[in-house]
């Protein structure tokens, strides 16, 4: 989330602000004019970010490969991901499960939703 000082100097954030401040029903002629915007200058470029892998440690926890994963995949909405990845966590927590395993199957999460991601902007 952006800070209001962020969101001035960011016109993404500017526009972000504007939106907010307005009545729910000012937002449809809002989405009417950003669709003539858009039909108007034409499709934007679509870029894919490619992720830059970080070698997994030898004894790692849960909760670090997680938080390496959404550094390595930061492209990704990972709240997409909460259900699979907090399931994974609760085996480990509540289950015994091995870290090992349940990082092998984050790893397998991750890479599984930054191919859907590359093929939806390819």
């Amino acid at each position: 989330m952006l800070s209001f000082k962020e969101k001035q100097s960011d016109p993404r954030g500017q526009l972000l602000g504007l939106i907010e401040a307005l009545p729910d029903e000012a937002l449809p002629g809002l989405l009417d004019y950003a669709s003539y915007l858009a039909e108007r200058n034409g499709p934007r470029e679509k870029v894919i970010l490619i992720p830059e892998p970080r070698p997994r440690p030898e004894q790692e926890s849960v909760v670090a490969a997680m938080k390496r994963l959404r550094e390595v995949y930061h492209m990704l909405d990972h709240g997409k991901m909460l259900h699979d990845c907090s399931g994974l966590m609760a085996q480990h927590l509540m289950q015994g499960r091995p870290a090992v395993e349940v990082i092998d199957e984050l790893e397998v999460i991750f890479a599984r939703h930054y191919d859907s991601y590359a093929g939806e902007q390819g």
